[in-house]
């Protein structure tokens, strides 16, 4: 069967973010699936078929659909709503990009998100943070290369991706080094002394001639045949010593995110200089860490309201 016009103009919408909007390919194929199943589940062939009764329906659909289709205990779980939403965004960037090139469809600003609860934060205690941090023991490879990893991501506020793409041939003469993130925008991070002075440990105990800055110890390579630690891997290695620390609660490489952005914000930092450390395109994201703030308001509040009246 011959492509329908909106599957043609699904094609040129994807290679329009990905060569001028400069997306990721992650986020493109992310946008196909998306759109796809739209098109799947619709059947709509013509941009100015799509109406507001149609993506209604699609959204009771999404709905009602499995979170994980087909495994064992999950049946009756559906979509999480921040879930949906990832589609119903996929849907609106499409139609704004129809708009823009003059072809008639549904108006994007008719399709609104659903509300999502506020995001929780997976945040570790400063004690459990000491005692994660100084949980690799010794002096081998392996334990300067996780204290290192450890103390780079704390430093940093480094996605685990980001961390993960990092080179060995990073200056540690100076405090700062610049990353590649999110949407390809480069931006720039500090290393603390600690962190500085485990990753010169680690590299100087290195003999292999890998490129990347943190690798597997073993034997076992990559897809591309190089030891690059990847974010799994990362995770697992992070698990393992939280369990070391003896800390119960869940903890991931993003908990080192969160712990990062949160001593930075408890310590005195203003929200939009942490929002360009974290490398956040919209400060509405940094500002899931003001509770922070907020504790220290409660504090203020609690010692100079009422003074002169009592």
């Amino acid at each position: 069967m011959a492509k329908s016009d909106l599957e043609i103009h699904k094609q040129e919408f994807l290679e329009y973010i990905e060569i001028e909007r400069g997306r990721s390919v992650k986020t493109v194929e992310n946008y196909d699936r998306y759109l796809s199943r739209f098109l799947a589940h619709t059947k709509v062939r013509n941009a100015q078929d799509i109406s507001e009764s149609m993506v209604r329906e699609y959204r009771l659909w999404l709905n009602r659909q499995d979170a994980r289709p087909g495994q064992r205990g999950t049946h009756g779980e559906s979509l999480k709503k921040k879930t949906q939403n990832y589609y119903l965004i996929a849907l609106r960037a499409f139609l704004k990009y129809l708009r823009k090139r003059g072809i008639t469809s549904l108006e994007p600003e008719r399709i609104e998100l659903a509300k999502v609860g506020d995001r929780s934060l997976d945040l570790i205690a400063d004690a459990e943070l000491t005692r994660l941090l100084g949980a690799p023991e010794g002096n081998d490879l392996k334990a300067l290369r996780d204290r290192a990893l450890l103390r780079m991501l704390f430093s940093t506020g480094l996605r685990v991706s980001e961390l993960c793409a990092l080179n060995n041939d990073i200056d540690l003469s100076r405090d700062e080094l610049s990353v590649r993130g999110k949407g390809d925008k480069v931006r720039v991070v500090f290393l603390s002394p600690e962190a500085k002075d485990a990753v010169k440990q680690y590299l100087a105990a290195r003999q292999d001639m890998d490129e990347a800055l943190f690798v597997n110890n073993g034997k076992r390579s990559n897809d591309d045949g190089g030891n690059r630690l990847t974010p799994r891997s990362v995770q697992r290695i992070i698990k393992y010593y939280a369990t070391k620390a003896g800390i119960t609660r869940k903890v991931t490489p993003h908990t080192l995110r969160h712990s990062f952005a949160t001593d930075l914000l408890g310590s005195g930092a203003d929200l939009r200089s942490v929002q360009a450390l974290l490398g956040h395109a919209n400060i509405g994201t940094t500002q899931i860490y003001t509770h922070v703030t907020d504790a220290h308001l409660r504090e203020v509040h609690k010692k100079y309201h009422g003074k002169k009246r009592r």
